[in-house]
């Protein structure tokens, strides 16, 4: 199994491709949908599903235009099914000049074992950024997509919509850092890190 990550917008929105042969998943389509597509279409993946660690719009920029062309179905978690069609809560209407929307997500997340095609994950519900923030754990590969959840020396903002310290750093604790510290982590802004690093020298949850 692969993983591609891709730094888009603005922000620079970590976008995730997990693939394995030419089957592949897509978390949080943030922005810049050609980039995306030509990595998809240049290796002609088959797109079992878009996955999204959570509704702000840096991570939904692209969702609408990627899932027309791929047909690909969405799935996000049931705290934040509203938010793909209210620009308030995903905050594009607050914090940008253009407000971003998409259509309803097919599919809801549920915490435990899932299984798309080829690939076997667990979701982890991990709110506190927001309140439907999901991570996904790759067990076998000991990978894992936080999201806005966790960085590289670094947590999740808590002052947007929905936010709550109290609820991340209990997140972080009872469900990430009990992860093996070999677990490669993989956030939604900023370079890679691992398990083991954030336990020791986050300054914002340490062990």
């Amino acid at each position: 199994m692969n993983i591609k990550g891709m730094s888009l917008g603005p922000i620079g929105t970590n976008c995730y491709i997990i693939y394995e042969g030419k089957e592949a998943l897509l978390i949080d389509p943030g922005a810049e949908v050609e980039k995306i597509s030509a990595f998809l279409y240049q290796n002609n993946f088959h797109l079992q599903a878009i996955l999204l660690t959570h509704a702000h719009f840096d991570h939904i920029g692209a969702l609408e235009e990627i899932r027309e062309h791929t047909g690909a179905e969405v799935f996000i978690h049931e705290n934040e099914v509203s938010w793909l069609s209210d620009p308030m809560k995903n905050g594009s209407g607050r914090m940008q000049d253009s407000e971003i929307t998409a259509s309803p997500a097919e599919f809801t997340l549920n915490p435990g074992k899932m299984q798309l095609g080829p690939f076997n994950f667990t979701v982890l519900h991990t709110p506190g950024h927001s309140p439907g923030s999901v991570s996904f754990v790759f067990e076998e590969e000991q990978f894992i997509v936080s999201g806005d959840v966790l960085f590289y020396q670094g947590i999740g903002r808590t002052d947007l919509y929905g936010g709550n310290r109290n609820e991340l750093e209990m997140s972080i604790r009872n469900q990430l850092y009990p992860l093996d510290d070999t677990y490669t982590v993989y956030p939604g802004h900023g370079p890679e890190t691992t398990i083991g690093m954030e336990k020791q020298r986050n300054p914002f949850v340490r062990i």
